[in-house]
């Protein structure tokens, strides 16, 4: 009977914690050292277009968030049953209904903004992180640490494009998120007492570009092992 009890024992792993180390590294490796924009250079159409203002840049942000956070996890849940013949198909059609779900919330809620990002909402669809993130870890990886990957690569191209669109408006015309922080560049109040003036060329979208590789120079210095060898 012992031996057979002994038999019947189910030999149980420890499960993986949720937030163990490997998938904390899910979320911390695209915020520096595997960013999508800088490392990948991935996404770089919107950092150039949508970063001229603070707050387009961080609703984009948010909106990418929902879309790959979402998306990964419902590929994760579908990648056993979409045949690989459509699956390319099958991930345009469940990012389309998240960034449509992103669409209308913005028309409702903050209409003026969403006509300032326009297309580039819609433009998420064919944003190259998102398929990339669905195509290389959601069709491969569980749920949660498809969660957690989308999240990681959103939150990573997200702070490029708040870092870019904060020095853009910043220094393009004074202001953070719309309100002044320089002084008054009428009544010469604050910096511009001083003979400071905005930087007009900051708000065309080749000075994003510019700001991104003082970025990547920034990161590369402090990491020389992210410099590719000729």
């Amino acid at each position: 009977m012992a031996e057979v009890a002994e038999q019947e024992k189910v030999v149980k792993t420890p499960s993986e914690p949720l937030f163990s180390k490997k998938n904390r590294k899910l979320i911390t490796d695209p915020l520096t050292d595997n960013n999508p924009i800088t490392i990948q250079v991935l996404g770089i159409c919107s950092a150039l277009a949508i970063t001229a203002e603070l707050k387009a840049s961080i609703v984009m942000t948010i909106a990418v968030i929902f879309v790959l956070g979402i998306g990964n996890v419902v590929i994760s849940l579908m990648r056993n049953i979409i045949p690989s013949k459509i699956r390319i198909i099958v991930q345009l059609i469940v990012v389309a209904t998240l960034v449509i779900i992103v669409d209308l919330v913005l028309k409702t809620f903050a209409y003026e903004l969403s006509k300032t990002l326009s297309v580039f909402i819609g433009l998420i669809i064919t944003n190259c992180i998102i398929m990339g993130r669905f195509e290389a870890f959601a069709l491969a990886n569980g749920p949660w640490k498809s969660f957690l990957d989308g999240i990681g690569n959103a939150a990573g191209y997200g702070a490029i494009l708040i870092i870019v669109g904060f020095f853009r408006e910043l220094l393009g015309t004074g202001t953070l998120l719309g309100i002044p922080v320089l002084g008054d560049p009428v009544d010469k109040t604050g910096l511009y007492a001083f003979g400071y003036e905005n930087n007009g060329f900051m708000l065309y979208p080749p000075m994003a570009l510019v700001v991104v590789g003082l970025i990547i120079w920034v990161q590369r210095s402090k990491n020389p092992a992210l410099v590719e060898e000729e």
